[in-house]
């Protein structure tokens, strides 16, 4: 499986995964986000590169929303967050 990410603009980014189906997400990380969930101590690509790590560990790429805000993650997963500043921590 793999992941590639392309920005559309700078608030806008398209996730495509590989798998035996592959999807395309639209996903938003807005710089407010970015700061929210990381104090600004990753990229915007570092940030969707673990959370699709995150995502894809718990559910096949076919579940994912095709189009979210990067916040929505948390609605689904209580944990997200933390998990984010955990990594963010170690790295």
């Amino acid at each position: 499986m793999s992941v590639s990410i392309k920005k559309q603009n700078d608030d806008v980014f398209e996730v495509t995964v590989a798998d035996s189906i592959t999807t395309i997400h639209e996903v938003t990380v807005t710089n407010q986000r970015l700061s929210d969930l990381t104090d600004n101590n990753v990229t915007k690509i570092q940030l969707l590169e673990f959370s699709f790590r995150f995502l894809l560990q718990r559910e096949p790429n076919t579940s994912i929303l095709s189009s979210f805000d990067i916040n929505v993650i948390s609605k689904y997963f209580s944990n997200y967050k933390d998990e984010v500043r955990r990594w963010c921590d170690e790295g």
